[in-house]
């Protein structure tokens, strides 16, 4: 699926120069075959008042992790796409460290696609189970 074997992290990172992604501390980790994996940091930046994450920074770690595999795979048909729909249950909370956003494919269709993202923890305890629906979109001429 993924063309991994040919795509360097190296080249990934950057694209997320300028965005909520950097903002947020969010780093591209591994992309596998049919997997994309992203960290991003417990802090000052994506806890609530309360001291441990919160729930809409790890919606915006899944979102932007779902996306992105999503565009990776549409770079060559002029094509891109978009969040249609997310959801997700948060399991267990987290005070400090990494989360880890991994998405993979349910379902990729030529108008849509259904990512699953699983966050975890440093222990790789499941911390947030989301899904993402995004729209396929024709690039602008």
């Amino acid at each position: 699926m993924f063309d991994h074997k040919n795509i360097k992290i190296e080249q990934l990172q950057p694209i997320l120069t300028g965005t909520m992604s950097e903002v947020l501390g969010m780093e591209v980790v591994e992309l596998g075959a049919d997997y994309l994996t992203m960290k991003m940091p417990v802090d000052h930046r994506t806890i609530q008042p309360h001291g441990i994450l919160n729930g809409g920074a790890s919606m915006a770690l899944a979102e932007s992790v779902a996306s992105f595999a999503g565009n990776i795979l549409l770079q060559k048909e002029n094509k891109h796409c978009v969040g249609l729909e997310i959801n997700g249950n948060h399991l267990k909370s987290v005070r400090s460290g990494f989360v880890y956003g991994k998405a993979s494919p349910i379902h990729i269709g030529r108008r849509t696609h259904v990512w699953n993202i699983d966050i975890t923890d440093e222990e790789q305890t499941l911390v947030c189970k989301a899904r993402m629906t995004l729209a396929v979109i024709e690039n602008n001429k």
